[in-house]
């Protein structure tokens, strides 16, 4: 998942948190992820497979597996205790996922219907983030969609947008010296493309139709499908 952070993702606390401080952070995360469904459900069938890289937690395959009963799902991600916390998210559901440790390499070629890629590229460099999404392309059916969401670089001013996100994320605040603190670490430590830079790998990998669904803060979601 990480651009050689891995280690925070298999962090006690950071795994029993990580469920409350997603849905605080992302905004509007319960609605992202049924925009995502919506927008694989266009084009696949009811018993579909899908692709989910960077499983961990699991909230997107939760939300996917509650609205469409026929789907399954194999879900890649290199932490163990956050692979351990997507099966509990996923409680019932977690005999139709797949669950692998490890990186996108070690997915079976499938072909997939469809593939997420939710918050999970932005701890990426962009050699390893382009070579994700090529071999994510690679592993999906011609014309299936890829939904991807993470931070992005709106403008020149990075550090203010993580600001404005960090503060939007602290329930308690905000504190805004504490934001624009937090708020420059990530612009340092993060891999924050601006918008076109974004769309450009996405074609670099193989996508084409490149189109912004979701937009809030410094988030950014891109659909796009395989060629």
């Amino acid at each position: 998942m990480a651009r050689h952070h891995h280690s925070h993702f298999s962090h006690p606390a950071a795994v029993a948190t990580y469920v409350e401080n997603a849905r605080n952070k992302v905004p509007g995360l319960d609605d992202l992820h049924r925009m995502v469904m919506l927008l694989l459900a266009e084009t696949v069938d009811d018993a579909a497979h899908i692709l989910v890289v960077g499983a961990g937690g699991g909230m997107e395959t939760r939300a996917m597996a509650d609205a469409q009963p026929g789907w399954r799902f194999t879900g890649v991600d290199p932490s163990a205790a956050m692979l351990d916390l997507a099966r509990q998210t996923l409680g019932a559901h977690a005999p139709r996922a797949e669950l692998i440790e490890g990186t996108i390499d070690m997915v079976p070629d499938g072909p997939f219907d469809g593939a997420t890629c939710l918050l999970t590229l932005h701890h990426l460099g962009t050699a390893e983030r382009l070579h994700l999404l090529r071999e994510t392309r690679r592993r999906l059916k011609p014309g299936a969609r890829l939904l991807m969401v993470e931070h992005c670089a709106p403008d020149a001013d990075v550090a203010l947008w993580m600001t404005r996100s960090v503060a939007f994320g602290d329930r308690s605040g905000p504190d805004w010296a504490k934001a624009r603190l937090s708020g420059q670490r990530m612009s340092e430590h993060l891999t924050l493309l601006s918008p076109t830079a974004e769309q450009e790998l996405l074609r670099e990998a193989g996508f084409r139709d490149v189109a912004l669904f979701y937009a809030a803060m410094s988030f950014r979601g891109w659909v796009a499908n395989a060629g």
